[in-house]
């Protein structure tokens, strides 16, 4: 089963030779890189192009932002298998994507998703917020439910016949097109219930209270654009956070699962 994982850089010199080392050391080798580079003005292409490695291939040109980005790669994706790697963010271990293949053995399986650990930009041993996303239930929706997008693999025909991300949002069309998929999912889904990807804190989203409020409004509106609440969604999405800064101690990263 080939996977196609997505990475969309832009100035990240600093982070983006650990994401192409995350996915060089996959014990799974079926597997494709597509890094879509926005030709940014620091040494990105520079650092990826010394860090490049065999399954790897690199777009360079100026893009509309990140979710321009991951669409031209999801363009691109030959394989059986979509996912995507943040150029900041790294896999938890070296099996996260055979994990991954071996939940979409099962050819009724259409999406695959997992737990996500934030970690300490400067110390990714360090766990700040530790996403537990449970599985999926449509009336989990309403109470502001959503799997951590990165983690969150599908097959290559739900991006044909659903399209791939609106970026008309500029924060939130990741959940927007969570919950397009996930109100309409006929197809079987699976949770692994274990972390198997490390995202770096201090993303777009969260930013400064600017970026959270126009987040918390591009929120609002995929709710209503997909009939799937209203206020009390919002709410409740942003509540759920607050225990994912309690419960830091994450299971172990190879537990058990599928």
């Amino acid at each position: 089963m080939k996977i196609s994982v997505i990475t969309a850089v832009y100035k990240s010199q600093d982070t983006v030779a650990d994401a192409l080392a995350s996915v060089a050391g996959q014990s799974h080798r079926d597997l494709e890189h597509i890094i879509i580079e926005g030709a940014s003005p620091d040494d990105s292409r520079a650092t990826i192009e010394r860090a490049a490695h065999d399954r790897m291939r690199m777009i360079s040109e100026p893009d509309g932002g990140i979710y321009d980005a991951l669409n031209k790669g999801i363009g691109l994706a030959n394989g059986d298998v979509v996912g995507f790697l943040h150029s900041d963010d790294f896999f938890a271990h070296s099996d996260a994507l055979a994990r991954i293949a071996h939940a979409f053995a099962d050819p009724e399986v259409e999406a695959v998703f997992s737990d996500l650990d934030y970690v300490a930009r400067e110390d990714t041993l360090r766990i700040i917020r530790h996403w537990n996303t449970g599985p999926f239930h449509p009336e989990r929706l309403k109470s502001g439910w959503m799997p951590a997008h990165p983690t969150l693999y599908l097959r290559r025909g739900v991006y044909d016949r659903i399209g791939g991300f609106d970026d008309s949002f500029r924060i939130a069309a990741d959940y927007d097109f969570i919950l397009r998929y996930f109100s309409q999912i006929e197809a079987k889904t699976v949770y692994i219930p274990e972390v198997l990807y490390k995202m770096r804190m201090g993303g777009v989203s969260n930013r400064d209270l600017g970026r959270i409020m126009q987040k918390m409004r591009e929120d609002y509106r995929a709710i209503r654009r997909n009939n799937v609440g209203g206020l009390a969604t919002l709410a409740m999405k942003n509540v759920s956070k607050l225990g994912q800064f309690v419960n830091r101690a994450a299971p172990s990263s190879r537990g058990s699962g599928g």
